[in-house]
């Protein structure tokens, strides 16, 4: 199976901060999967003004995470494109600036993924069968060692990064019957008893 480098950014605690404001995160996932848009494009998708989009599009810019696209049909509209794929974060050695940001990022993140996934359940009846039987919605909890933990977050990590190694890149024809399809993971020690546990230490 063909493999190809999936394109990565790790931003520094400013660039986070940035990016981690909902409009612009919307923005920047929205070019990541659909390709190069304009100002005026995103503004009636996201139902902003094209002043508006406009600044998000140029804070974007300023912090690495997009870049105008080498082909412009016209001079009329600056095209934009993303420079990557992913976004990286709670990298380690991180500074207190830097793991404050990536919080706050977290946060911002979860948000929107959670309104993702909200719009794909209500358009899940809508979908044709097949379809249908491709969503999940699961919730494991068990009993492990911190290694444990981590060994399994990275095994289903890597699981994922192939597949997207195997898939097309962003922009690319699709073959019929080929459609982008959203895998979501969300690890993390059970709510409420670690934090609890320690205090009582």
């Amino acid at each position: 199976m063909k493999t190809r480098e999936i394109s990565r950014i790790v931003p520094d605690a400013t660039a986070l901060k940035a990016l981690a404001h909902p409009v612009r995160l919307r923005m920047l996932g929205m070019l990541r999967i659909d390709g190069p848009a304009t100002a005026t494009r995103l503004a009636e998708r996201l139902g902003l003004n094209s002043g508006a989009t406009s600044y998000h599009l140029r804070q974007l810019a300023q912090h690495g995470f997009i870049e105008e696209a080498p082909d412009q049909p016209s001079r009329r509209d600056r095209w934009w494109r993303a420079r990557h794929e992913s976004t990286s974060f709670f990298e380690p050695g991180a500074t207190e600036e830097q793991f404050d940001s990536n919080v706050a990022f977290a946060q911002a993140a979860l948000t929107e993924q959670v309104n993702v996934m909200q719009r794909a359940q209500d358009e899940f009846v809508g979908l044709p069968p097949d379809w249908q039987a491709t969503t999940q919605i699961s919730d494991f909890t068990m009993a492990m060692t911190v290694e444990q933990a981590n060994a399994l977050k990275d095994k289903l990590l890597e699981l994922l990064w192939q597949a997207m190694r195997e898939a097309p890149g962003p922009g690319a024809d699709l073959q019929p019957g080929v459609e982008l399809y959203t895998v979501m993971l969300h690890a993390f020690p059970y709510p409420g008893r670690l934090n609890t546990r320690e205090g009582d230490r």
